[in-house]
Order: structure tokens, then sequence, then C-alpha cells
């Protein structure tokens, strides 16, 4: 297990003083410093057979994933009516299961809805702010289960809930090579109230963050992939006396079409996953450029600039673009879509150089720059909009659902009950996930570990863009977007805390002790806040207990 820890493990011992010709000293060498603890014996006998070995390799994460399982999708039907978002995601996705476009619906929709009649829908079109491939993934889930039934709105959320931890888990494995490790990353986004809120209900940011979670994956591949080639082009060109200059142009990277296949996609959920494509697409190219100095390619900079660069844009941004585009399948594929006549109806069709471009493209434009406009002045005062100065410190939660219940209703024996649905993060998990990206930053810059970049970029890619969007009304659980990259920091940290059981005795069993610790209150804390995290009913005292904050109210 590659642990990070800051040690030189080529180092020689230090130097013993020669003895002089002749003379005799009776000197006893020191004991050897003890290694490892009696827990690092144990655990080694119990993983003494290859047999075992696969057990625990394979069934710690199924364990996590069941877990993360259970806890998506226990009681999901409940609550039975759409809440927050719900009553615009839902019923897009039904109308686009049924028109092939997002219908427009009556005053009176939700409460048919929600009596589980919704066949209510008209066939005007309606203006949406996000494209549709999110809600099409919710809408597999209404043409599954139906949607009469409250389970059918939000079970394809929660099934990308749940593969979210197992990709966390996957991609911990690559990263960390340490079964330990994987299972405590997965374990620690399986059990935190955000991940698990933004997999009960039914959103689209839970399936932006899988699939930039997937685009990240894909790099993360392509580093191995074309970090091997050039090094075998390296090599070849050395042996053959030939130089290397600016190194080639690789062509051949087919994770980084994965990458722009996935991130398109995830541009198609909400336009926050460009953001991702442009981090992971710079991060690609700085770590080309390291590379290529690293096997002492001359002009390393400038290769990388002038010929690798362009190469990866072209791999990279037009497939983007093309699973983008292809996600408004059912709109083109439609006559009822929102300006789907835009350019026939008004007579505003290009002219001049751009006459050629089709009607139905110049229509799609218009909408898309109507949503950038929507998007850009999207100021209105909510009560739970929260500044993304905001969001590392989880000033303001975001109150999905709540539900007051009068004593004697509904079984409730306290003076008031209340069922609620909060998307408060684990405390602890958020808060150390938070310190442990700022630690790794330091880290990054110290002994430049790509791994660490890597993981920043993904939290910088789901962070810092709205930062630029100060003044435009924007909530906390946009978050969940760059969550699965603060747990895989806060890994990271905790794998450097723990060491290894080749550590001195006293550190390996001074990390141990601190991480039981930790992980014990985080188990606990979890299971405290579970309540308000699935809007089980619980007596209005024991709900503000957990408002921690005044502003989690």
């Amino acid at each position: 297990m590659s642990t990070g820890r800051d040690v030189d493990s080529a180092a020689a011992p230090d130097s013993v003083p020669e003895e002089p010709a002749g003379e005799r000293t009776d000197a006893v060498p020191a004991p050897p410093v003890p290694r490892g603890t009696r827990l690092d014996d144990w655990w080694a006998r119990v993983l003494s057979s290859p047999g075992r070995r696969a057990a625990w390799r394979w069934g710690g994460p199924a364990a996590v994933a069941l877990l993360a399982a259970v806890l998506r999708l226990w009681n999901l039907a409940h609550p039975g009516e759409l809440v927050f978002d719900e009553t615009y995601y839902v019923k897009d996705a039904y109308t686009l299961l049924n028109l092939g476009y997002e219908g427009a619906w009556p005053e009176e929709a939700n409460e048919r809805f929600n009596a589980g009649d919704p066949d209510v829908y008209l066939t005007d079109p309606s203006f949406v702010a996000h494209p549709p491939f999110g809600k099409w993934l919710i809408a597999l889930g209404l043409s599954a289960f139906g949607a009469e039934d409250p389970f059918g709105w939000r079970v394809s959320t929660a099934v990308v809930g749940v593969l979210t931890v197992v990709l966390v888990m996957v991609l911990a494995s690559a990263l960390f090579r340490s079964t330990v490790l994987t299972v405590i990353a997965g374990g620690l986004l399986a059990i935190d109230g955000n991940a698990i809120v933004m997999s009960r209900v039914a959103l689209l940011d839970g399936s932006l963050a899988l699939l930039a979670l997937l685009g990240f994956g894909a790099v993360l591949l392509d580093r191995r992939h074309s970090g091997r080639r050039l090094e075998l082009w390296a090599l070849s060109r050395r042996n053959a006396g030939l130089g290397t200059d600016w190194g080639p142009a690789l062509w051949w990277r087919p994770w980084l079409i994965v990458a722009g296949v996935m991130l398109g996609l995830a541009a198609g959920v909400k336009w926050s996953g460009l953001y991702f494509l442009a981090f992971f697409a710079v991060y690609t190219v700085v770590a080309d450029a390291l590379a290529r100095r690293r096997l002492g390619i001359p002009f390393w900079a400038t290769g990388t600039v002038l010929k690798q660069a362009p190469v990866t844009f072209l791999l990279m941004v037009p497939t983007a673009a093309l699973a983008y585009l292809a996600t408004w399948t059912g709109w083109f594929a439609t006559d009822g879509g929102y300006y789907r006549r835009w350019a026939e109806d008004t007579g505003n069709a290009w002219s001049g150089a751009l006459a050629w471009v089709p009607l139905d493209l110049q229509n799609w434009w218009h909408y898309q720059t109507s949503m950038y406009t929507y998007h850009v002045g999207e100021n209105r005062p909510h009560g739970y909009s929260a500044s993304p100065l905001t969001w590392l410190l989880m000033v303001r939660p975001t109150s999905m659902y709540y539900r007051s219940i009068d004593q004697g209703d509904d079984g409730c024996a306290a003076a008031m009950c209340g069922e609620a649905i909060t998307g408060i993060a684990n405390p602890l998990i958020w808060w150390g996930s938070v310190a442990a990206a700022g630690y790794l930053a330091y880290r990054l810059v110290r002994y430049r570990d790509w791994r660490h970049g890597l993981i920043l970029a993904g939290v910088a890619a789901g962070y810092l863009p709205w930062l630029l969007y100060l003044n435009r009304t924007v909530y906390q659980f946009y978050s969940i977007a760059f969550e699965p990259y603060l747990i895989l920091a806060l890994t990271a940290v905790i794998g450097i805390i723990l060491g290894s059981r080749h550590d001195p005795a006293w550190r390996r069993l001074s990390g141990i002790r601190l991480l039981a610790v930790y992980l014990g209150f985080v188990v606990l804390v979890s299971a405290f806040y579970y309540p308000l995290w699935s809007g089980m009913q619980a007596p209005w005292p024991f709900i503000q207990l957990h408002y921690w904050l005044p502003t989690w109210r």
C-alpha cells in the first residue's frame, strides 16, 4: 500500500564509526525498532490464504455497496408527494417519456400527480432550464415502476447514488492500492447525509456527480495508458540512437474519448458538467507535460502545448459536444418541443454566412442561448439559497421537505412531531474532508504527488467556478458534484495517518487508534442524523438537536 508518508525508503542507515585497528569494544548493538502492531500480525493471519484475501478484497466493498443500497432504497416511497424541485424534474421526466419533450402542466398538477393521476399534462411545450439527460434517467424509473408510485419517481436517483459509492471504491482502489482504504472511502460516502439525501430525492445533481466521476476515472486510466506508451516511445527512440526533441503526438488515447463522452453526458444533465471537462482536460495537458519532463524530452513544454494539447482537445471536446447533442435526441425527433419551430415561426432564420445551418440546429441553438440568459440572470431570493463562499463550511444546508405533525396524528406521541428531509452532511465527514483537501493542497506543492493533484482537480472543477456566480441563486446541495473528490481527499489523508505495518509500532498504533475513534464517532453521527435524511417521524425536540448551527433550521 502506498501511504504517501514522508519517508525516504532508500535512505541509508545511520553510519557507525569504524573501530580503531586492534582495539576491542564491548558495545552491544541497539535492539531493532519494533515494527507494526499485534493487530497487523492478527490481520496477516486472517488473510493468510488466497481465498481469504479474495473474500476480503471483494466482500468488503460488496458489504459497503449493500449498506449504501439499504440506506438509499429503504422506505424510498416516503413521502408520497413531490418534494422540493421534484415538482419540475419528475414531471418533466414523465412528459419526456410520453411526448419526447418537456410538456406543460395545469395549475393543479402536483395534487393530481401526488394522488396517483399523472396523466394530466398538456401537449404544449414547457421552457426548462436544464438539458434533458438527467430527466431521461429519472424517466427510466417511471417506466419501470410507474408514475403512480413515488418509488418510481426516485428509484433511478437512488441507483445512481449506489453506483456512485461503488465507483468511488473502484477509484480508491486504483489510487491507493489498499482494500482497507477502498472500504473506508466507500463507507464514508455510503453513510454521509448529503449523499444519502441526494440519492433519495429525484433531483439532477446526483446524476451529474456520477457522470463526472466516470470522466474522472477515464482520465485516471488514460494517465496510466498514455504514460506507458510515452515511455515505450522514448525508450525505442533512444535505443535507435534518435533524438526525442519535442516528443510524439499520441493519438491513440481511447480513455480520453471515453472521458469526453462521460463529461458531455454530464453537461447533458447540468451545464456545470462543462467545468469538469475543462478542468480535467487542463489536468491532462499538465500531466502530459510533466511526464515528458521526467523522461528527459528536451522541449517538453512546447512539445506538449504545440503537439499533444491540440490532439487532447480534439479527442475530448468534439466528443463531449456530440455526446451533449445526443442528449437532445427527443427534442430533435419530435415537433412539439420549446422553440422547436422558432426560426420558421418568427422569421428569424439565420442569413448570410450562416444561412446554410439547418433550421433544426438554429432552433436548438436559440434554445441554448435562452437557457444561458436564464441561468446568468437567476437571482430570485430563496429561503435556502447558500452562497458558494459558505459551501465548504456547510452554513446553509437545503431543506427538501418538512411536515409538522400534531400530537395524536399519525402516531405522534409527543407534544409535536415532524418529518424532515434535510441535506445536512455528516459534519464529521464534511468538515474533515474539507480540511483534508486543504492538507492535500499543501502536500501537492511540497511532494508533487500526482494522485493528490488529480483529486484536487475534481474538487476544483466542482467548486471553484461557482465563485464566479456569487450573485446567482444557488444551493448547498450543488456540492454533491464534488463531494466524491472530498471523500477521496479524506481517504488519502487517512492513509497517511494509518501508515503501514512497516512503520514503528508506536506510530502505527497511534494512527490506528486515532482512526478507530474518528470512524466510531462518524458512524454514531450518521445513525443520529439518518431520521432527518430519510423523512422519518421524530419528536420536535429530537429534530432540534440536529441543528448545530442556527442556519441549519
